[in-house]
C-alpha cells in the first residue's frame, strides 16, 4: 500500500467520525481532563459566553498570576525573555521557511537535495528581470491546521474531543499539514501549554520542516517567554488585542529569537502590523470584537501585500471549510490557508491538505490579471478548467 493510503487511513482511523478517538479517558494525560472535556453544551441556557474583551481581561488576570509565579531573575521562563539562549538546534526562521515551503524547492539551499539551475532556467530569470518581474516566481500553497476544541467564534460548543493535541498534530503533519497552531487558553479554546509541549514533540517525531506556533490570547510578555521555554517556533499575536503595543510585542519576539503571525481583520489592523514590519500576516474573515464572521473580508483585502517571495507572508483563516475557498484564496494571492473546526475529526482533513499543496500557484503579482481560473498541479503542468467562484479582491465596502 502507498505511503499517502496509509496515511489517510491512519488518520481516518484516528479521527473519522466514528471514531472513539476523540471521547476523553479519565485515566489517560496528566492534565485536568474532567475539567477541560465537561464543557457545557451550546444548548445551555444559564452559560454565560466570553466575549473577546471578557477573554482578555480574565487573561490578563491570569497573566499576573503567571509573573508572580516565575517573578525570579533565574527562572527559566523570565530567562527566555531576557535574551536568546545560545546553542539552539532550531534552525532560523523555521516558521517562515515552512509557510513559503522552501524545503520542497529544488533550487533553494535549504532542501537536502537541491540541484543546480540549468541554463534554460538562468535564462528565464535573465528575461524576467529584464521585464522588471526578477522576483515573479511560482508560488507553493501551504497548508495551516489550527487545534482546538472549541472557540470563541462558537460560544459554547465542543466541537472536537480528543486526548491531547499531540495526537491530532502528528496526523495532520504526516498528512502534510506545514504548520500546526496549538491553542493553550482552555477558557476560549480547551488547550493548554502542556500540549503544546506534547503537540512539538510529537511533530518532531515526524517532520524536520514543519513548524508549530502557540495560539492565545497573548496580553502580556510572559507568555512570549512561555511559548520560547515550549520550543514553539513561533506565536499568534491578535492585532485587535495588542493594538499600540503589538509593535513592542513584535520587537521582543524578535530579540528572544520567536516568530510571529499577526491576526488582523480590518484593512487598518493590516496597515498597522505592516508598518510594524510584521512578516507573516493572517487575515481572519472573523470580526472577534463584532463576534461575526464576513466570509469575503480575506478576498478584499488580498491586494494590500507586496508579490511572489517578498518579506510579507500572508495567509488567510477564519471559517474556511471549503475546497474551492481554499483554492480560491490561493490564487488571489494568499501563501497559505489555516482550517480549524472543518478539519478537526473531518474525514476531508486528507482532501483540504491536498487542495492546498498539491498545485503550483502564479505569482501573486499576476493575481489581479484576471488568470485566477488557470490552475496548474504540482509539477507545473496545466490542470482542467476552469474554476467558477472567484472573489474579486478590492471591493468598495471592506471594513476599515
Amino acid at each position: 500500500m502507498k505511503s499517502i493510503e496509509r496515511k489517510i487511513l491512519t488518520f481516518l482511523a484516528l479521527f473519522g467520525r466514528s471514531s472513539t478517538a476523540f471521547m476523553p479517558h479519565g485515566s489517560s494525560g496528566n492534565y485536568n481532563r474532567s475539567r477541560r472535556i465537561n464543557a457545557p453544551s451550546s444548548s445551555s441556557s444559564t452559560t454565560l459566553h466570553e466575549d473577546l474583551h471578557g477573554a482578555v481581561y480574565r487573561k490578563e488576570h491570569e497573566m499576573k498570576g503567571v509573573n508572580q509565579q516565575h517573578k525570579s531573575l533565574t527562572d527559566p521562563i523570565r530567562m527566555a525573555i531576557g535574551y536568546v539562549l545560545e546553542g539552539e538546534n532550531r534552525p532560523p526562521l523555521k516558521l517562515a521557511k515552512a509557510l513559503r515551503r522552501v524545503y520542497e524547492d529544488p533550487f533553494s539551499t535549504d532542501n537536502p537535495e537541491s540541484k543546480d539551475k540549468s541554463q534554460d532556467e538562468l535564462d528565464r530569470e535573465e528575461k524576467l528581470q529584464k521585464y522588471g518581474m526578477a522576483d515573479a516566481v511560482m508560488r507553493r500553497g501551504c497548508f495551516i491546521v489550527d487545534i482546538k476544541r472549541k472557540s470563541l467564534s462558537r460560544p459554547g460548543e465542543t466541537f472536537a474531543r480528543y486526548d491531547d493535541a499531540s495526537m491530532v498534530a502528528e496526523a495532520m503533519v504526516g498528512l502534510g499539514a506545514d504548520v500546526v497552531f496549538v491553542n493553550v487558553d482552555y477558557a476560549s479554546y480547551g488547550g493548554d501549554i502542556t500540549e503544546l509541549r506534547s503537540a512539538i514533540k510529537a511533530v518532531r517525531r515526524v517532520s524536520d520542516t514543519a513548524a508549530v506556533v502557540m495560539k492565545d490570547i497573548v496580553v502580556d510578555e510572559i507568555q512570549l517567554g512561555l511559548a520560547k521555554d515550549a520550543g514553539a517556533d513561533g506565536v499568534l499575536l491578535i492585532a485587535s488585542v495588542l493594538g499600540p503595543a503589538l509593535s513592542n510585542f513584535l520587537d521582543l519576539a524578535t530579540t528572544i529569537g520567536l516568530e510571529t503571525i499577526v491576526e488582523c481583520h480590518t484593512r487598518n489592523e493590516v496597515q498597522a502590523a505592516l508598518d510594524a514590519l510584521a512578516q507573516n500576516v493572517m487575515v481572519s474573515n472573523y470580526d472577534r470584537l463584532q463576534q461575526r464572521y464576513y466570509p469575503e473580508q480575506a478576498y478584499k483585502l488580498a491586494g494590500m501585500f507586496p508579490g511572489s517571495g517578498g518579506p510579507i507572508i500572508c495567509i488567510a483563516g477564519g471559517g474556511i471549510d471549503d475546497t474551492e475557498d481554499m483554492k480560491s484564496l490561493l490564487a488571489v494571492g494568499y501563501d497559505g490557508v489555516v482550517v480549524g473546526k472543518a478539519a478537526m475529526g473531518s474525514a476531508r482533513a486528507p482532501e483540504f491538505i491536498r487542495a492546498v499543496r498539491d498545485r503550483t500557484l502564479l505569482p501573486a503579482e499576476m493575481s489581479q490579471w484576471g488568470l485566477e481560473h488557470v490552475e496548474f498541479d504540482k509539477d507545473g503542468n496545466l490542470m482542467d478548467g476552469p474554476k467558477k467562484g472567484i472573489k474579486v479582491p478590492g471591493d468598495p465596502d471592506t471594513f476599515g
